[in-house]
């Protein structure tokens, strides 16, 4: 059985993924330190499966635990690497702390796979690498631009940090999943997105106001060039992305991968506005959501969405579950969280 370390294990999307890597037949450790994760998300994952990982709690930037773990764990194939700070607003007030946690990670994890004998390396990258597109969709040869945020230029620089490392060692092989907008929770509710604190993310918040927890939803931008005036993002289910990284990591073991690195996009493949997010929650719940328009966000951008083809051709990916879908199961675990 290969064993496979997932760093953010006890997060949003690790978590949904530790349940696609348990049930593709994986050994999964797990390693996190919590910081915006529950260990609840470990008994949702028990439940779901039947098997409880094993969980190291340590801080992946920390180099002197990551060689404890692997040293201990003694065979880790891969690694799958979520653990990083993700909140684009916060990344430009707190920028050192993006460079530091995010970038001495993912140099960590190589350097681990390059001591201990590991072989694969998928990356959590980010739609954010391609900054505001000057062509809609974008494909991987879209060129990456500057990015907006210090958060989206950790995932530009990290994927550097890897390609440039397998194409120093031969024997790692790397695949970078450059993710849209991934929403909702697994069918069972059991598991599904936890913010520590308020919410970044734009679902979370629509079903926290739903449930009563905020007041209002605040909507960041109301004159951006859309259909109605709301930003655009590419949406789709957290379920979808987690098998994604089953795949890309099935891919590199069966020796299917064209080079050393390869690069993804993981999306619905359409673009929708915030404002149709909020006005498809409500048709498919029945709950109205008390929302306002605010100026802009530092660090947005105005509209992105993917072009899946690569993904569909090469690993055979693309997503089976509908926007509606999506909402209602994040709507679903919100309600079973809060007891509603």
């Amino acid at each position: 059985m290969h064993k496979i370390l997932v760093t953010g294990g006890a997060g949003y999307i690790g978590s949904h993924t530790v349940v696609e890597l348990i049930n593709s037949g994986f050994e999964v450790v797990i390693v996190d330190n919590f910081s915006n994760s529950s260990p609840n998300s470990i008994d949702g994952i028990e439940a779901i499966t039947g098997v409880r990982p094993k969980l190291y709690e340590a801080d992946c930037s920390d180099a002197t635990a990551m060689e404890r773990l692997f040293s201990a764990e003694g065979n880790i194939l891969g690694v799958i690497h979520f653990a990083a700070l993700k909140a684009v607003g916060e990344s430009v007030d707190k920028p050192l702390d993006y460079y530091r946690n995010n970038l001495l990670s993912t140099i960590n994890m190589m350097q681990m796979l390059k001591e201990f004998g590991g072989k694969y390396m998928v990356f959590s990258s980010s739609c954010t690498v391609y900054g505001q597109p000057d062509v809609l969709p974008v494909t991987e040869s879209t060129p990456r631009k500057p990015a907006m945020s210090p958060y989206g230029n950790t995932k530009r620089v990290g994927e550097d940090i890897i390609q440039d490392t397998v194409n120093s060692e031969k024997g790692i092989y790397a695949i970078s999943l450059r993710y849209f907008n991934p929403i909702g929770a697994h069918p069972s509710a059991l598991i599904g997105e936890l913010p520590l604190g308020k919410p970044d993310n734009l679902v979370p918040f629509i079903t926290q106001t739903a449930a009563g927890i905020r007041e209002k939803l605040q909507i960041f931008g109301g004159d951006y060039d859309s259909p109605d005036g709301t930003a655009i993002r590419d949406y789709f289910h957290v379920v979808d992305l987690a098998r994604a990284h089953v795949l890309a990591l099935k891919r590199m073991i069966d020796g299917k991968c064209k080079g050393n690195y390869e690069v993804f996009n993981v999306g619905a493949g359409r673009g929708i506005t915030v404002l149709e997010i909020v006005k498809t929650f409500e048709r498919v719940t029945g709950v109205k959501i008390n929302y306002e328009i605010v100026g802009r966000r530092a660090g947005d951008i105005e509209k992105v969405w993917a072009d899946t083809t690569l993904a569909e051709k090469e690993l055979g990916w693309s997503t089976e579950s509908t926007l509606e879908e999506s909402l209602l199961t994040a709507w679903n675990w919100e309600r079973r969280l809060r007891k509603i």
